[in-house]
């Protein structure tokens, strides 16, 4: 067994056990599944380990009435009967393989190379997607009803799936995958993230704007916390103007709240706190 060394990637900091989880997880041939709350990088985990270790991703973004059929492939029914009454598309109508077409799971199967496979908010489908899906872990193939023909995987991908928990999933999809929750980041592994993304950023604007991210983040009655990705273009936005990309917001209230808060009742929240510069040393 040989593990393929993922340790992160350039604009990616994940700590040693998720480096190790995913590393097995390739190692064994086993789906990973991740969960944690929105914006705490599971999406952007499986672009890495792509970029990273150069495999093609493919993402399969799971919808609420999507069945597992549409995953694995389409057949194009509305063209060819187009094709049979006019005839003018050059293709066999009675070649129904040429009005077949892959779906995201269907197009991993037939890639030349091992690709990473992302299946997107998994819990967002009924459980009847989950478990239509556990012949298709366990085979690694899958059949074409129409062409009677037999699709098996070229190579196994590596299969990353995420789950914002809105739905719990069934124990034998569980009994497939490893797991691994990824805790939103402590103040500590916030500022590596932001050193990755901003390598030149002053000290007291990186420290100042973390502080008040996480009080912010921790009022009360907040529906939508502000994530990773919303501190990053917060700062993005600090440093674009030129009164605040030193840190100097001195007696300042806490600017561009509605680059933090995309909810009008959190927002009013976070505006009524009337947060001043005690944050921002200058």
């Amino acid at each position: 067994m040989e593990l393929n060394g993922f340790s992160g990637a350039v604009k990616y900091v994940l700590d040693e056990e998720l480096a190790k989880i995913v590393n097995i997880s390739m190692a064994l041939e086993m789906p990973l599944l991740l969960k944690g709350e929105p914006g705490t990088g599971k999406t952007m985990l499986a672009h890495a380990i792509a970029d990273t270790l150069r495999m093609e991703l493919i993402v399969l973004n799971v919808k609420s009435s999507m069945k597992l059929v549409e995953a694995l492939y389409q057949y194009d029914t509305l063209t060819r009967l187009n094709d049979s009454r006019f005839g003018d598309s050059g293709r066999d109508v009675s070649d129904i393989s040429a009005y077949i077409k892959m779906g995201k799971i269907g197009q991993a199967f037939n890639s030349d190379k091992r690709c990473v496979l992302l299946i997107d908010e998994i819990d967002k489908a009924e459980t009847e997607f989950q478990d239509d899906m556990l012949d298709v872990l366990d085979q690694m193939q899958f059949d074409i009803t129409e062409t009677d023909t037999i699709v098996k995987a070229n190579h196994r991908p590596v299969f990353i799936i995420t789950s914002n928990a809105k739905k719990d999933l069934s124990d034998p999809f569980l009994g497939r995958c490893n797991f691994h929750h990824i805790a939103f980041p402590d103040p500590k592994m916030m500022r590596n993230i932001i050193d990755v993304h901003f390598s030149e950023i002053n000290r007291n604007l990186a420290e100042s704007a973390i502080k008040a991210f996480y009080e912010l983040r921790s009022m009360e009655a907040i529906e939508k916390k502000p994530a990773t990705r919303e501190l990053i273009n917060w700062i993005r936005a600090l440093l674009a103007d030129p009164d605040f990309k030193n840190g100097d917001l001195l007696h300042r209230e806490i600017p561009y709240l509605g680059v933090l808060f995309k909810k009008s009742g959190d927002y009013q929240r976070a505006s009524s706190m009337g947060l001043k510069k005690r944050f921002f040393k200058g």
